[in-house]
């Protein structure tokens, strides 16, 4: 019996598994925040509708992936996270294949918001906040390296659609998607049967709420600020990450470029969510998110002096390297200061609004290039929203008391 018990601990073999796993079933599900961003110029045709209603199907299947954060962590929280998983599957599988059917852009849309949306974030937060419950010593990098996923997914996806787009046309490409889903991630679901050990959340529970103490704020409180910082950050970061693959067809560079140039910041994005992972375990979520956010803005700020082809592979890879580390931090934080019995739930909520924020980022962008004819102002409208996020951040790191309670999680296993 202890055997088993030591077996199924935190930083275990086990736990490291568990992580491969979730990676796998990450990648898969996130699939429903890319393909519609690879589409775009395409719905836009087929359609007949402009920029801004073309970003719309975007739109909706990020207020749908907002939504079921909430939702599916609740869920989590409950019943664990074999439920989530399941029923992700089945809401991508549903939500493609009525996509591939669709007559009109509001069709389009509606499968993205009501199916493929709330069927992706299975594949998010739920995830990390399992994965957090796995991990003391390592919890900055396991939660940095699930959520490494949906980059993972813009990384792979886009060049598998832009395939799809060529060969057989959006249609069949939806269609295989749905297929796709089903055959990955039910047949896996199983494997997540089992559940931390009350004695590990009882623990995890009494330091969050010492380190709250130290950072002087209500729970309450500090989940506002989170919540208000990410939707921030996440509108500033939708320009570049829902626009690239039109930015460039505007240019004359055809979207086959922008497309290459969007798994190239995602994949640079995994490199810097790992690197984050590595540095929060050390310094604590705060500082990092504060790192993490002061870059992004370097990297926008980029974006209004260079749009030659070659030098926007440069800006967007340097994009991708600064800012994939921000939205995770929000999850350690969460696990650093707030109680971990509400992890899903309350992970569920600040991912929720970073996903609004890229929800009313793409479609905020997409509505100044009609009326500007141009990306530039949307790129200083993300300048400015990021500006936001990083007073936010830099706010909570001057309370924060060095050292604290994250620092603490990265020696307690330790001990």
């Amino acid at each position: 019996m202890t055997q088993n018990a030591e077996r199924y601990q935190p930083d275990s073999p086990y736990a490291w598994l568990r992580l491969a796993v979730a990676l796998v079933i990450g990648t898969v599900a996130c699939v429903g925040s890319w393909s519609v961003v690879v589409v775009l110029p395409a719905m836009q045709g087929e359609f007949d509708t402009l920029r801004a209603g073309a970003s719309l199907p975007y739109t909706s299947a990020m207020i749908g992936f907002g939504a079921g954060q909430i939702i599916m962590g609740r869920v989590a929280d409950r019943y664990g996270i074999v439920v989530p998983i399941v029923a992700g599957a089945l809401l991508l599988a549903a939500g493609y294949v009525a996509a591939s059917m669709s007559q009109s852009l509001w069709q389009f849309a509606l499968a993205h918001g009501l199916l493929i949306g709330l069927g992706s974030s299975a594949g998010f937060s739920p995830l990390i906040s399992d994965l957090s419950h796995w991990f003391r010593r390592h919890r900055g990098l396991a939660v940095v390296c699930g959520a490494s996923g949906s980059y993972l997914a813009g990384v792979f996806w886009p060049q598998i659609i832009t395939w799809g787009l060529a060969n057989h046309g959006w249609r069949a490409t939806h269609f295989g998607i749905a297929i796709a889903t089903l055959v990955i991630m039910l047949p896996l679901a199983p494997f997540f049967r089992r559940q931390p050990a009350a004695a590990t959340l009882a623990a995890a529970e009494a330091t969050s709420a010492g380190a709250r103490g130290d950072l002087g704020l209500s729970a309450g409180q500090l989940q506002l600020l989170l919540c208000v910082a990410g939707f921030a950050c996440c509108v500033a970061m939708a320009m570049p990450q829902v626009h690239i693959v039109a930015y460039c067809g505007d240019l004359g560079y055809g979207v086959a470029r922008g497309a290459e140039m969007l798994s190239l910041m995602m994949l640079l994005g995994i490199v810097s969510r790992i690197g984050s992972g590595f540095v929060a375990d050390r310094i604590g979520g705060v500082a990092t998110l504060a790192i993490g956010s002061l870059m992004q803005g370097v990297a926008l700020f980029l974006y209004l002096w260079f749009d030659g082809l070659q030098s926007l592979y440069v800006v967007s890879a340097i994009f991708g390297l600064f800012q994939g580390g921000i939205v995770p931090m929000y999850a350690v934080i969460i696990r650093e200061y707030l109680p971990a019995k509400q992890a899903g739930v309350r992970i569920g909520l600040v991912m929720s609004a970073t996903v609004l924020g890229m929800a009313a980022g793409g479609y905020l962008s997409g509505l100044i290039f009609d009326y500007f004819s141009s990306y530039r102002m949307a790129f200083l409208n993300g300048l400015a929203w990021n500006f936001v996020n990083l007073s936010i951040v830099c706010w909570l790191m001057l309370r924060a008391r060095r050292p604290s309670a994250p620092v603490q999680f990265a020696g307690e296993a330790g001990r």
